[in-house]
């Protein structure tokens, strides 16, 4: 049940459904579903076709040559760098995106997730949230850039690229390792954060990523002799390991906000009502109010945003349907709060499970495994820069009158790490909007609502003059 804060607010604010021109709808049309049926999993797909695809928009738009590059360590994971000068006025700016998508199988799905489907309202298909939405919405904001003759007053460079959801050849460090001159800047948009906040298509809230959680895979693995299933032993490797996740469920990770995390409840209390207003403002108390955190805890956005969680999302046991299994594995991701490392939690996994059989093991993002995680945590939490907050706030107030722009932690994590690791500030910012109880990236049927996608494109081209004119 909605509250009564968001119930009001949405009577007054509905999405708009940007008043673009029809030669700009059906580009962004025709970009967006070229990328989305382009397979681009690390299985079987090509980040290298789909980067091809958009070099080839840009260049028949009368992009120069030298200004639109794939590149990258083999022929499946490609990267597309792009750029449009500007005076030099300023230093330039980034914005980078990612090209690969999160596997989907068809029988999981209504429609097939890789052909673009248009029904009842939405887009669907695998990206159509993350985040093959937000690159034909750049893509599209460039070629209009290179239409209008748009200079702006430092350089622009796109940066859409392999990997970001896992594989061994991630894009953005693979540029920043071999190619550093091509994507240098003072600070970086990521689209693949930020964003706003509906219930019912109703506009609730822009926001802005600030910080983000620390990304960390465990391999839990638990051996046993085995035998013949007639002679069952309550030392059963399932049962070790079932029990252990069993107990990390039921073993929340302790509530721990930071300047970022507490602005966000500040600032997202107001448009609540009832008892989420009050919870929300209860939990920024020292100490915060134990039922308080329970109820919030209750809503997955709400309890990721407080603490550090780790969940189970892979399970494999036994060899046979006639035999006592002599492996049985689970992974568990986690993602951690600023200020925590990866080892740091590797330990407390240890303790929560409290069972010598249950191995815990370190997974990297290209799969390989360690006795030990990494010591490095993730990047503090930092307010976003006035060149970047206060256009945003400017569009914002264009676009969806009267709501606010809200800082907030990624509760997930992504290719700002990369970014931020080589000197360069960054944000998450996009304009796509997603009901907060339709969140649907990663999984089953992934849409998102026409009428979002083309405000998306409508916001970004006004966000980067907003960003890039003086």
């Amino acid at each position: 049940m909605k509250s009564p804060g968001i119930a009001l607010l949405g009577l007054a604010l509905s999405l708009q459904a940007a008043n673009l021109d029809d030669a700009t709808r059906r580009l962004s049309r025709d970009i967006f579903q070229q990328l989305i049926e382009i397979n681009t999993t690390d299985s079987v797909g090509s980040t290298t076709i789909a980067a091809q695809a958009m070099a080839k928009r840009l260049l028949d738009a009368g992009f120069p040559a030298p200004d639109v590059q794939v590149l990258g360590p083999n022929d499946r994971k490609g990267n597309l760098v792009a750029r449009i000068h500007g005076t030099g006025a300023a230093k330039p700016i980034l914005i980078i995106g990612h090209l690969d998508v999160v596997e989907a199988l068809r029988s999981d799905w209504t429609t097939d997730p890789f052909q673009f489907v248009e029904k009842d309202g939405y887009f669907y298909g695998r990206g159509t949230q993350d985040m093959k939405v937000d690159d034909a919405i750049l893509i599209t904001t460039f070629i209009r850039f290179h239409r209008e003759s748009y200079r702006p007053d430092r350089d622009i460079i796109l940066a859409l690229t392999a990997d970001e959801e896992g594989g061994k050849s991630n894009g953005v460090a693979w540029l920043l390792k071999n190619h550093r001159d091509l994507i240098d800047a003072e600070f970086v948009l990521n689209a693949d954060s930020g964003g706003v906040t509906t219930v019912k298509g109703k506009t609730v809230n822009v926001d802005i990523e600030a910080s983000e959680k620390l990304y960390a895979d465990f391999q839990l693995t638990v051996t046993n002799p085995g035998g013949h299933s007639s002679l069952p032993v309550p030392d059963n490797a399932i049962y070790h390991l079932t029990a252990a996740l069993s107990r990390l469920e039921h073993a929340p990770f302790p509530v721990e906000l930071n300047s970022i995390t507490r602005t966000y409840f500040e600032r997202r209390a107001p448009l609540e009502g009832g008892q989420t207003a009050a919870d929300m403002n209860a939990i920024l108390r020292t100490p915060p109010d134990p039922q308080a955190v329970a109820r919030l805890s209750a809503d997955a956005r709400y309890n990721s945003t407080m603490r550090t969680t780790c969940v189970p999302t892979r399970l494999n046991a036994g060899h046979a349907n006639n035999a006592l299994p002599q492996l049985a594995e689970a992974n568990v991701n986690c993602r951690i709060l600023p200020g925590h490392s990866a080892e740091e939690i590797r330990q407390e996994l240890i303790r929560i499970f409290a069972d010598p059989k249950v191995a815990v093991r370190s997974v990297s993002d290209a799969g390989n495994i360690a006795e030990r995680a990494p010591d490095q945590k993730a990047f503090p939490p930092v307010m976003p820069r006035p060149e970047v907050l206060k256009p945003l706030e400017r569009v914002a107030a264009e676009m969806w009158p009267g709501v606010p722009v809200i800082p907030d932690m990624e509760t997930g994590a992504s290719d700002s790490i990369y970014t931020i690791a080589a000197g360069m500030p960054s944000y998450g910012v996009n304009g796509v909007a997603i009901d907060q109880d339709d969140i649907r990236a990663h999984g089953k049927d992934e849409r998102v609502r026409v009428s979002s996608y083309y405000d998306g494109v409508e916001f970004y081209y006004r966000y980067l003059k907003a960003v890039t004119s003086r």
